[in-house]
């Protein structure tokens, strides 16, 4: 009974069943927000779906042949391009590692890539605006930097020398590993990828429509019974303490890129910091349950607490970056 949907219809109906004068002023809030959203959501389905339907993963995964620093770097940018599904990532990375992929341009891929994507990119601007989505792409691409090259240092100095786990055989049940291949950009030629896109784009609709519908009912929520100065309290203001509180709490608190952004717009009208705000957003998203689930079966715990460490700390130094030029 949980679902998204039911969420979104219950949310009405109880502000309408113990505060009926409030019931109007929040559906109506909910539903112009969601249709203020409505264009980007139909711009990132059409993305992810030709994606999808091109075969885009394959050409993510050659980023990592070559040198170790260059491999880094392309890994760092292109980890916000893959339009990977939550599991989708673990036979990926398998592959790689497979292949004797560096560890540390991994651990740059995996930083940046649950952080922004076309998608993300979109949503995140409608909801908070293009400074904010861009910034956090920015932030994505430099907290892999950071990590992929952090990683280097400490396997130069003899750490991680047998970073993986024993790599049973099978997969999750997504499909077949994406590292094979070449993309087809014009798919339209071809019935199966036709059919992929189909298939994406309605799959991809349902799944934004719904959370973002409940993340639009929530934030009516919030903004209209959160007082604004306990959030201001909190998480308001300049300097440090705010914006490391922000980043500890966002860690816990799994929201998905979709549901993250309109939560994190009606905060930041009740008083939360941009910096926080975007502390917040980058220590969810590293810190989420598919995104830590696929770094866990795969890698010893040494490695997956570097992964959290390194997480959090650029979560910090991103909002503290942030709030310099907001």
């Amino acid at each position: 009974m949980l679902t998204p949907w039911t969420l979104v219809v219950a949310v009405p109906l109880l502000v309408l069943a113990l505060d009926p004068g409030e019931a109007g002023p929040v559906t109506l809030f909910a539903f112009k927000a969601f249709m203020g959203t409505l264009p980007y959501i139909v711009a990132a389905v059409l993305l992810i779906a030709w994606l999808k339907a091109a075969g885009a993963e394959s050409t993510i995964g050659r980023v990592f042949e070559g040198r170790e620093v260059q491999a880094i770097v392309l890994a760092a940018l292109f980890g916000g391009l893959a339009p990977f599904c939550s599991c989708q990532v673990i036979p990926f990375i398998a592959g790689l590692l497979a292949l004797g992929a560096p560890l540390p341009a991994i651990m740059a891929f995996w930083l940046s890539s649950p952080l922004i994507d076309p998608p993300t990119l979109l949503i995140t601007a409608a909801a908070l605006g293009w400074p904010f989505a861009i910034g956090k792409a920015v932030f994505a691409v430099g907290l892999g930097l950071f990590g992929g090259f952090t990683v280097k240092a400490l396997v130069s100095g003899g750490l991680f020398s047998n970073p993986l786990k024993p790599i049973t055989s099978g997969g999750c049940g997504c499909g077949p590993s994406p590292f094979k291949g070449k993309p087809v950009w014009r798919f339209w030629r071809e019935e199966d990828r036709k059919a992929v896109f189909g298939t994406e784009l309605r799959i991809n609709a349902l799944f934004l429509a719904k959370w973002l519908a409940l993340a639009y009912a929530l934030e009516a929520l919030l903004v209209t019974y959160v007082p604004a100065d306990l959030i201001a309290r909190a998480v308001g203001g300049d300097g440090v303490v705010p914006i490391a509180i922000a980043a500890l709490v966002g860690m816990p608190a799994y929201l998905n890129s979709y549901v993250a952004p309109p939560l994190l717009s009606g905060l930041v009208d009740q008083g939360m910091s941009p910096g926080a705000a975007m502390a917040f957003m980058m220590a969810g998203a590293v810190s989420s349950i598919p995104a830590m689930a696929a770094v866990w079966s795969l890698v010893r715990p040494g490695v997956f607490a570097s992964y959290l460490g390194l997480g959090v700390t650029g979560a910090i130094a991103s909002g503290l970056i942030f709030q310099l030029f907001m």
